[in-house]
């Protein structure tokens, strides 16, 4: 089948293909890319997807560079992530939280083949860039996004927000009701005025001595 001539720097927008939203497929194909990392022309752009279906576009780019020969054109293909401690009811586990949802990063040497094979893979929407032409990101930007992906500190969230009423679980101020003043995160801990004997009393508690009401 014949192929229309198009230019492929006009980011249109081809008939949205939706996709099994599962996380997961059990797919893994290693690019392996042989292009050497001084190659000027080897840089990393965004891509816009529909968001929850990072995972699964991942995937499908990287089908399509390996079943179409890319792979000395298309080197990587990431979702920026990040572990996020979340608290809530008294418990602790860590998630792993996207950086940028709806968004996916890839290593390409950017031509009219690499553009078609990108644009084209089901769930993607678009390049991020203005005009006709996508904007690599430059390396600071690349190197500031890796540096959060290792860093070991570790963002900490917690179901309730400063004016919110909670009730204190632990220590000397147990099952006493209580308004969130402040949070501080780097500690782990958040302030609580609570009603002791008809004074408001600030009274300062780890995250896990509080929950929502």
């Amino acid at each position: 089948m014949n192929k229309q001539p198009h230019n492929p720097f006009i980011d249109h927008d081809p008939e949205p293909v939706l996709l099994d939203e599962a996380d997961d497929d059990g797919l893994n194909i290693s690019l392996e890319a042989p292009a050497d990392e001084d190659d000027p022309t080897r840089l990393w752009y965004f891509i816009h997807c529909y968001s929850g279906y990072e995972k699964k576009v991942e995937h499908a780019l990287r089908q399509r560079i390996d079943t179409m020969g890319m792979k000395d054109k298309i080197y990587d293909v990431l979702i920026p992530t990040e572990d996020e401690i979340e608290v809530k009811d008294g418990k602790r586990r860590t998630v792993e939280k996207r950086v940028f949802p709806g968004y996916v990063m890839v290593q390409m040497t950017l031509d009219e083949d690499s553009w078609y094979v990108v644009r084209n893979t089901p769930g993607v929407t678009g390049f991020v860039g203005g005009g006709n032409d996508p904007i690599p990101l430059r390396p600071e930007e690349v190197k500031k996004i890796m540096d959060r992906m290792d860093s070991e500190d570790k963002v900490v969230k917690v179901d309730y927000r400063i004016g919110e009423r909670v009730r204190i679980v632990g220590g000397p101020f147990n099952d006493f009701p209580g308004t969130v003043a402040s949070l501080d995160s780097g500690r782990e801990q958040v302030r609580v005025m609570v009603d002791f004997f008809g004074r408001e009393t600030a009274v300062v508690l780890s995250f896990m001595e509080v929950e929502r009401m």
